[in-house]
């Protein structure tokens, strides 16, 4: 049995807290929130983000981010990508050397084009920072539906030890040492989900939620393999397979808000709807200049950035789109003549 902080306790924080405690460990969840407190306390059950799902008596809530640290063999940081800098800062002082921290969030900071991980590392540097990520809605685990993950780390030991917290018969996990095209892929195929929500709420059909899921990952990877990631993660669990599920699934945020989008909504209205953070809102701005900062296309990136801040028609992006100049599928790929 291994002791477990877990600091947010939103949707994906509680499913994981319900995980955790079924496999055996001791788990204490940590919100900034008291109102949240009080009520998964109480009524053992997130009432608002995570309905249905009863939560046991042998996980503790707290309000106090030192009791979710102090004594803990990992602490997993499940808060919104945009508070993930403030909470590491917040909990600093409580972080032993060494002490393994799991990033479960996915983003990059916009205004200094780090990653999750990156901005943990840089405010705990004392830290053993990890990454986990995949094709997982925190309402699919909580109603212990079949899902699988990646954990990536710096050390091997690393990685197989917090696979071996995670694993269980409705929830498998591989390990990787990409950190980086992990986070990579995590953040960007929020944007790209965006733009599949856009199409649906245009109207349009399969043939164009395929497309942007095949140029997708292609813009995702070309970048990500430019910023230190491996070609192979972006085929994999947290490339591929992250951005079928964001964007075809009925529990996807950005997915959702880029619907409202394509039905007339302004990006901020769209997000006040769906009530939860939208991530790739966030992401979307970092990855137009780190496609700058590393010479790389991102037509739809670029296309979906435009209909969020320069209130460019949505229709009109998917016209811009399908009348660029034609070209190779793959560059790669040699003519016999």
């Amino acid at each position: 049995m291994a002791k477990i902080g877990i600091l947010g306790a939103g949707s994906w924080g509680t499913a994981l807290s319900l995980l955790l405690s079924e496999n055996g460990h001791e788990v204490t969840v940590w919100s900034i929130q008291k109102e949240e407190v009080e009520m998964l306390s109480s009524k053992r059950e997130h009432l608002s983000k995570l309905p249905g799902v009863k939560l046991p008596d042998s996980i503790c809530f707290t309000g106090d981010i030192a009791s979710a640290v102090v004594g803990k063999d990992i602490c997993i940081l499940a808060v919104p990508s945009i508070a993930t800098r403030s909470t590491a800062a917040a909990m600093r002082e409580y972080v032993k050397d060494g002490q393994i921290l799991v990033n479960v969030a996915k983003g990059i900071e916009e205004n200094t084009l780090m990653t999750l991980t990156e901005q943990i590392e840089e405010e705990i540097p004392y830290a053993n920072v990890a990454v986990l990520s995949g094709p997982s809605h925190a309402e699919e685990v909580g109603r212990r539906l079949p899902t699988t993950c990646v954990v990536g780390a710096r050390e091997k030991a690393t990685a197989e030890y917090i696979q071996s917290l995670f694993m269980s018969k409705v929830f498998r996990v591989y390990t990787s040492p990409d950190i980086t095209g992990i986070e990579v892929g995590g953040a960007l195929k929020n944007v790209i989900a965006l733009a599949a929500g856009i199409a649906d709420g245009l109207g349009y059909g399969d043939n164009t939620k395929a497309a942007l899921i095949t140029r997708g990952i292609t813009e995702i990877a070309r970048l990500g393999v430019k910023m230190g990631g491996h070609l192979e993660t972006f085929a994999g669990l947290t490339g591929i397979g992250d951005l079928i599920v964001t964007c075809a699934s009925v529990h996807s945020r950005n997915r959702r808000a880029g619907v409202l989008i394509g039905e007339g909504k302004s990006m901020e209205e769209a997000m006040k709807e769906v009530k939860m953070i939208v991530e790739g809102v966030y992401s979307t701005k970092a990855a137009v200049q780190l496609a700058k900062k590393y010479d790389v296309s991102l037509p739809i990136i670029e296309q979906v950035n435009a209909v969020l801040f320069a209130g460019k028609n949505p229709g009109k992006a998917v016209e811009d789109l399908m009348m660029r100049d034609g070209r190779a599928e793959s560059s790669a790929l040699p003519w016999e003549q």
